[in-house]
């Protein structure tokens, strides 16, 4: 599959894209709250530096010590990142500066220090702090910070009589600084670094990260159940799925795996089906051949028989020609039963109460072989929709073959039944289980096969095919477990009755399927 449609690439590209997007943004907005402290930090700094210079210089210009005016600003405007200090009266002019070379000149009104009060005919007093300050490049190709701060007229001033101010002028002149943002841009440069560095380090990180973890928690699990997908479609019903979690994807491959498994007993069933459909035809095909000539061989010996009651060598013969053919006829008749099952004809029933004169039928057998018979029936059973006799035949089958199991050593069969709910049905489970010789694990799966028998000359191989038969005619299910040497453990699926008694069958069908013996075969 190509990685551009894989679920994976898509959701780490989704989630890849959104976790850039918000380290980006991160970034940006912490670089810029950066840069806005030390800019804040710088205007408060500038602020009382301009205050600091203004307190300075109040006493000096009181007693018009201009010598000392020029001793404090030149001394410090030599302080580092300080580029400027000038004080320039209303009319523009530089009185005092730490650039000696602008004493006296007239500064431009259109300039940075002057645009704030003369554009907008406002006094100097009234504008704002954010008003009062500027940023502007420079020859250096850095920029420089500037703040004016307004020198007032204070009675001190307009009162003594060294002064010539009128009380009416509220600001004598204008206190101009400049600072260098050369180091702060500096570091404003280095922050931007460290961050850009941090957003590509967090980048990749994450990334790394998502793409593991995705990988981990979506990628592998994905690939595992599209390659479990491609098994089955490929007729592997028998693949599953290792589950070792427990959220949605362990819900996602357990239901897979339940899902294969109900597939392959499908497949399976269908096969045994079509197996059993063929073989019937075969069978009822061969039994109808040889039927006749039996019938006639078996006329013809007894008749001999009687006749020849006198001639013991005869007589010994002639019974054992008897015998062989009332078997044969008995086999030609289990393939007839085989080839043309009877429909059931089903009705409301108590599994418990049949399982009763079931166990009553071969009970005086049983006890003459020493074999006992355990029941443990659950009270309260739901009816069934089945056919009495086809499941005593079901059970006669099953007992028998485990009466077979047992030997002559003598042992013990149990019979149990209780109910089960498989999502929303409900089964009846009856359970025959033996302490006899047990079936090898390679015989299993073949035991329902027509004419596959572990008991040599014993058994015709018909009996468990013919119960596997009825058994799925009444919408149930058969499972076996075996041990060597432990015993045999049948599993009978019935469902509980949820609607009216029909039979499929035809009436006649069904009156030919009454009163029919219950069969005694087994494997």
């Amino acid at each position: 599959m190509s990685i551009r449609y894989r679920v994976s690439s898509k959701l780490i590209l989704t989630v890849g894209v959104v976790a850039i997007a918000g380290i980006l943004v991160f970034a940006f907005i912490t670089t810029a709250s950066q840069q806005k402290a030390l800019l804040t930090q710088i205007d408060h700094n500038a602020n009382q530096l301009s205050e600091t210079v203004k307190s300075s210089t109040r006493y000096e210009m009181m007693l018009n010590q201009r010598d000392h005016i020029h001793r404090i600003i030149d001394t410090i405007g030599r302080q580092e990142g300080i580029e400027k200090i000038r004080i320039f009266n209303k009319e523009g002019r530089i009185n005092y500066s730490s650039d000696k070379d602008e004493i006296g000149q007239m500064v431009d009104k259109a300039a940075e220090s002057c645009y704030a009060c003369h554009t907008s005919d406002q006094p100097l007093t009234s504008l704002s702090m954010n008003e009062r300050t500027r940023t502007f490049a420079t020859a250096a190709g850095h920029r420089d910070f500037g703040i004016i701060n307004p020198i007032n007229n204070e009675p001190g001033c307009w009162q003594a009589p060294c002064h010539a101010h009128k009380a009416s002028q509220r600001v004598l002149g204008v206190l101009d600084v400049t600072l260098s943002l050369a180091e702060v841009e500096q570091q404003i440069a280095s922050n931007k670094a460290e961050m850009v560095i941090f957003a590509i380090t967090a980048i990749l990180s994450i990334s790394l990260l998502l793409a593991y973890l995705v990988q981990t928690l979506v990628g592998k699990p994905v690939k595992q159940l599209v390659d479990a997908t491609n098994r089955v479609a490929a007729g592997n019903l028998s693949y599953k799925i290792p589950v070792k979690r427990r959220d949605e994807i362990g819900q996602l491959a357990a239901a897979f795996n339940d899902m294969t498994g109900k597939l392959s007993e499908a497949q399976r069933q269908v096969y045994q089906s079509d197996k059993l459909s063929s073989i019937g035809r075969l069978a009822a095909g061969v039994a109808h051949e040889i039927n006749n000539p039996l019938t006639g061989v078996l006329s013809y010996s007894s008749f001999l028989l009687k006749r020849n009651t006198n001639n013991p060598e005869v007589t010994a013969d002639l019974e054992v020609i008897v015998r062989e053919t009332k078997r044969c006829r008995e086999i030609v008749k289990g393939l007839l039963d085989f080839a043309r099952p009877v429909s059931p004809e089903k009705a409301s029933i108590d599994l418990n109460e049949a399982l009763r004169r079931t166990v009553g039928i071969v009970a005086s057998q049983f006890q003459a072989r020493d074999i006992v018979v355990q029941v443990d029936f659950e009270q309260g059973l739901p009816p069934i929709y089945a056919d009495t006799n086809q499941i005593q035949q079901v059970m006669i089958n099953l007992l028998v073959n485990a009466a077979d199991a047992i030997g002559k050593s003598g042992g013990s069969i149990k019979i149990a039944t209780r109910t089960e709910d498989v999502g929303e049905k409900q089964y009846v489970i009856t359970q025959v289980s033996d302490n006899g010789c047990g079936i090898k694990k390679e015989e299993l799966s073949k035991i329902f096969e027509p004419f596959y028998t572990t008991k040599g000359q014993k058994g015709n191989g018909l009996g468990l095919s013919v119960v596997w038969g009825i058994v799925e005619k009444h919408g149930g299910k058969i499972d076996v477990t075996s041990e060597v040497g432990e015993g045999t453990l049948f599993t009978l699926r019935l469902p509980v009755a949820t609607g009216a008694v029909l039979s499929d069958a035809s009436s006649c069908a069904s009156q030919q399927g009454a009163g029919k013996p219950v069969a005694e075969t087994g494997t």
